[in-house]
């Protein structure tokens, strides 16, 4: 399993590039933060694992294959929670039965294993919740489907303390051996204590790509890792 950036140009319209012969692998199972400053091209990181955007240089592979490709087996395998969405106006039921077709692996126990875990039911219509937990609902619906490779771009903003708490462990118990899930953020304290890796951004450039090591006699505060390793580039 491996999700291969390998020199990646891209750029918005009428913007200059947002990454320019960009290179990075995700090469191990597990939770990886992947940490810059606003505008270091994250969401667009993600989006371009997804194909949702095209690179104008270079290659994303998704376990050998083009991300562009948007291939139903690659895409099965991978679910994005983004920063802003909406949801439709019914029964998270109903909404359930519409996805579930595209995601083999689809799984209702965990679906309400997660909503127990932000102190919610299936029984709700998604139409009359507020943003947060409407973000609640998302992630929960993000981790029943199961998939290989999940992509989750800033999902602590907007949630409060206790949400935060319940997200993360919502994110552990949803967790297992076979799966990759890839947390883009500049929230680095909310997101520390999840983390096996962390990769760290800037300019066009991976500073930092390496595991999360601690033990008893040390711990590790990422956001004065974060801030160092800015600093020195």
């Amino acid at each position: 399993m491996m999700i291969n950036i390998q020199n990646v140009t891209f750029g918005y319209r009428s913007h200059q590039e947002v990454l320019d012969d960009f290179s990075l692998k995700f090469a191990k199972n597990g939770i990886y933060g992947l940490l810059g400053k606003n505008g270091t091209g994250k969401s667009t990181l993600l989006y371009l694992m997804m194909g949702l955007l095209r690179p104008q240089k270079g290659s994303v592979t998704i376990d050998g294959v083009s991300a562009s490709l948007r291939r139903p087996d690659v895409l099965e395998e991978m679910f994005l929670v983004p920063e802003e969405y909406d949801l439709p106006r019914i029964s998270l039921k109903k909404y359930v039965k519409s996805i579930k077709p595209f995601y083999p692996h689809f799984s209702d126990e965990l679906l309400k294993k997660s909503l127990a875990n932000f102190e919610m039911t299936s029984d709700i219509d998604l139409g009359s919740l507020s943003m947060g937990q409407k973000k609640k609902v998302y992630m929960s619906l993000a981790l029943a489907t199961n998939t290989r490779y999940l992509l989750l771009d800033e999902p602590t903003n907007g949630l409060d303390i206790l949400s935060k708490s319940q997200f993360r462990k919502a994110v552990i118990e949803g967790m297992n051996d076979d799966k990759t899930i890839i947390v883009s953020t500049h929230q680095v304290h909310d997101v520390e204590r999840l983390l096996d890796q962390v990769c760290i951004i800037e300019r066009n450039k991976v500073l930092l790509n390496e595991p999360l090591v601690e033990n008893e006699e040390s711990s590790i505060d990422l956001e004065e890792l974060f801030i160092k390793t800015v600093s020195l580039s």
